[in-house]
């Protein structure tokens, strides 16, 4: 019998990355109950069923995004997720929707495990529905004073998101949220999340005290998105710099920033905020119309582009790590690429280490 071939050199600095990887988000791989402490990110229109379903089976977790919803149609969803995977995954409900209760109480009838509150700061009464149903809350926390809070009136874990993501995007970048409130915050588990596109970032946070990352961008153009082509292709095709934030050109009507691709409904939606401020200083619209007049530009946006293709003038909201989307890949080799990634960058710690 020939003798076993000995081990590379590189192996067993490998096999301790991987093991120190392990450790640095083993409180987020608990937490979450998923081999890799990688969530998905909640969009609208495309974490449904397929995506979501599809980061859990990889190893993740998927999160359910859901929106506008009735609570019929999210009971229908949850159930069509759970009938294709049996691990665990999220639903993402924001806190102003007229129906909240309603969504609560049919997310912990299904019995998820786990809900995300997002879009504002949760009501007493809607962070007691969730802990009293069992469920463990996930809240996001855009500022420190606000994270504090969220830990003292029941959050089970949080996501720290910075201004690189894509969608609607507070004004702080992740890289200082993070210097802000990963050195105070160690009651519950913090999720990082705006801007991650690779597996060195993820590591980094984590030794900085994270427990994981949650990511959108990269996701959103996955094989088993169901994004049309169009939108997709549009991500492969972007670089960081395309992804802008919606611009506001009259401080009387605010416009909240939602960064996105720059395509010709960008320009529109300037060219439109101009006309309307025209016709509010002509006297022809009241400053409510006016207001509603700009809000109601994006209406049906996100829907043409994500399901029509419509990417001239549909909304293609992205996170800046867009530039790092170079081809569509399947959500389970986007996953084995990130952990991959935090792992070679240990191994080669490993290996300049180790004395030849």
């Amino acid at each position: 019998m020939p003798p076993e071939a000995p081990l590379s050199a590189a192996e067993p600095a490998r096999e301790a990355a991987r093991a120190q990887l392990e450790r640095l988000w083993a409180r987020g791989r608990d937490f979450l109950g998923c081999e890799a402490a990688i969530m998905g990110g909640a969009m609208s229109w495309l974490s449904e069923r397929n995506l979501t379903a599809a980061i859990s089976n990889a190893g993740g977790f998927g999160v359910l995004a859901c929106g506008s919803m009735t609570p019929d149609l999210l009971e229908r969803e949850i159930a069509a997720t759970q009938a294709l995977t049996d691990r665990p995954f999220g639903v993402n409900l924001i806190t102003m929707h007229p129906q909240l209760d309603d969504l609560i109480r049919v997310t912990l009838a299904a019995g998820v495990g786990h809900v995300v509150l997002a879009g504002g700061i949760p009501s007493g009464g809607a962070v007691r529905a969730v802990k009293d149903g069992g469920a463990k809350l996930v809240c996001f926390a855009p500022a420190l004073v606000l994270a504090k809070r969220l830990v003292r009136t029941g959050a089970d874990a949080l996501v720290i998101e910075g201004n690189e993501a894509g969608g609607h995007i507070g004004p702080v970048s992740l890289t200082v949220l993070a210097q802000e409130i990963l050195p105070h915050i160690r009651e519950v588990p913090i999720f990082v999340a705006g801007g991650l596109g690779r597996g060195e970032a993820i590591l980094a946070y984590l030794e900085m005290g994270a427990s994981g990352a949650q990511l959108g961008t990269r996701f959103a153009a996955a094989a088993e998105s169901i994004a049309h082509p169009n939108f997709k292709q549009a991500f492969v095709r972007a670089a960081a710099r395309d992804a802008i934030p919606s611009v506001q050109l009259d401080e009387r009507f605010p416009v909240i920033p939602v960064r996105g691709l720059a395509n010709d409904g960008t320009k529109r939606f300037l060219a439109h905020q101009a006309e309307t401020v025209r016709r509010y200083q002509a006297g022809e619209l009241t400053k409510e119309a006016a207001q509603l007049e700009i809000e109601h530009f994006w209406a049906g946006a996100l829907r043409r582009a994500v399901i029509e293709g419509d990417v001239e003038t549909g909304s293609l909201m992205a996170g800046q790590s867009v530039g790092l989307v170079t081809s569509v890949q399947p959500v389970a080799a986007i996953i084995t690429e990130l952990v991959e990634q935090a792992v070679a960058a240990l191994a080669s710690r490993h290996t300049i280490a180790t004395p030849l």
